[in-house]
């Protein structure tokens, strides 16, 4: 188990300078705020979810697990508990999973979340589907955070989002009854320190997974991805062959150019013909896609303060994509038609447009697909979504009430 060398704070004795009304403050959210069920024994977490087609050497390599917190049900359990508690946001209003529902596929149905006093987030909710398996680890649209461990911190502390304070929210999950047991079985003892919470939280997100899917099915009976799924129908399959560039040079690789990290060929001798990632549906990095600039958002150049990657951002998994409606960094598009009709007419010429979404001769790449094309190609993007994780109940609040 993780066990953080950093001194946890006691959670029999207040703090220095504890003041009393802040005291007061959470014991008054604690009278109102439901108690967690805690199930003997607890939900199994720790064993890798992935089937046999998402494992090989090279896909192993996706995992951003770090060796100092790998899964364990304890500290799932535990991240999960904080995830969905109240208590974690000023005024007890919000939780984590306020923004990140399980029905949706961890994600928000409205284009901009409301923080814990109504005000609206700056951008939308990425779902957190498969997040264990982002090669590069970096997190939100704009890749700020280097970690999970460090990226489940930050809306804790957000002025709109939930808007308290590392040393806030250590004493409120210190003086909440139902964690000393909680940080015990995780941690081996019951101090509460910021680096135990993340860690926890880690877990609890990284174990969100998502591989029932019928592509999943389509996959484990082929020799190619190019073959023919015998479980999709007619229109499926047109879709996933237009997803793959099959017979369209004029597409440039089409969807899975960006969308399926390629890794290397497999090793002579293999007896699968499958050379390409075909389980994480992950861009490898931030792209500028041609999106129509914000005044108030540079993307990814926020954060390496370079003119290249103005307007470049994360994109989320497609797994589950059918559910994690609106699309794009600002929810700017509500449907899956609305995204096939951008690609096909609303990519601008941006100076740092992505190359592989330019044509030899520096005009910008159209996805032309007709009707009855846009039809195929969002009859396959709905064969990526998994039911277990929406209803999956080690993945659901543990609070009687939410």
């Amino acid at each position: 188990m993780p066990n953080p060398g950093s001194t946890p704070s006691d959670p029999g004795s207040p703090a220095p300078g504890e003041d009393d009304s802040a005291s007061d403050a959470i014991d008054a959210l604690l009278a109102r705020l439901p108690v967690p069920i805690v199930p003997d024994p607890l939900p199994s977490y720790a064993p890798d979810p992935r089937p046999p087609h998402a494992r090989s050497p090279a896909l192993d390599g996706f995992d951003n697990t770090p060796p100092t917190n790998p899964i364990t049900d304890e500290g799932a359990f535990l991240g999960r508990v904080l995830f969905y508690d109240r208590l974690l946001s000023a005024n007890g209003e919000v939780a984590c999973a306020s923004c990140h529902r399980q029905d949706r596929a961890f994600t928000d149905p409205a284009r901009l979340s409301i923080g814990f006093e109504g005000e609206s987030t700056r951008r939308h909710s990425m779902s957190l589907v498969n997040l264990r398996f982002y090669a590069p680890g970096r997190m939100f649209w704009d890749e700020r955070a280097e970690t999970l461990e460090d990226q489940v911190l930050e809306p804790i502390q957000d002025a709109v989002e939930m808007g308290v304070t590392l040393e806030e929210l250590v004493e409120r999950v210190t003086r909440a009854p139902y964690y000393p047991r909680l940080f015990t079985a995780a941690f081996g003892s019951s101090g509460v320190t910021t680096e135990r919470i993340s860690l926890a939280l880690a877990q609890f997100v990284r174990s969100l997974s998502s591989f029932d899917s019928r592509w999943d099915e389509g996959v484990a009976q082929v020799q190619s991805l190019t073959d023919d799924f015998p479980n999709y129908s007619a229109s499926e399959n047109r879709g996933k062959a237009l997803f793959l560039g099959q017979g369209r040079p004029d597409l440039g690789g089409s969807c899975a150019a960006c969308h399926l990290r390629s890794v290397a060929p497999p090793a002579p001798g293999t007896p699968r013909n499958i050379d390409a990632n075909q389980a994480y549906f992950f861009m490898s990095r931030p792209r500028n896609n041609g999106l129509s600039e914000r005044a108030d958002d540079d993307g990814f150049a926020e954060v390496t303060g370079d003119p290249a990657d103005d307007n470049a951002f994360k994109s989320s998994s497609l797994r589950n994509v059918a559910e994690t409606a609106p699309y794009m960094h600002d929810g700017r598009f509500a449907t899956l038609e609305d995204v096939l009709r951008f690609y096909d007419r609303g990519i601008e010429a941006q100076p740092n447009l992505d190359p592989i979404l330019r044509t030899p001769g520096a005009g910008v790449l159209r996805f032309r697909f007709d009707p009855g094309e846009r039809a195929d190609m969002i009859a396959f993007l709905r064969t990526l979504s998994g039911r277990a994780l929406l209803v999956d109940p080690r993945f659901a609040s543990p609070f009687p009430e939410l």
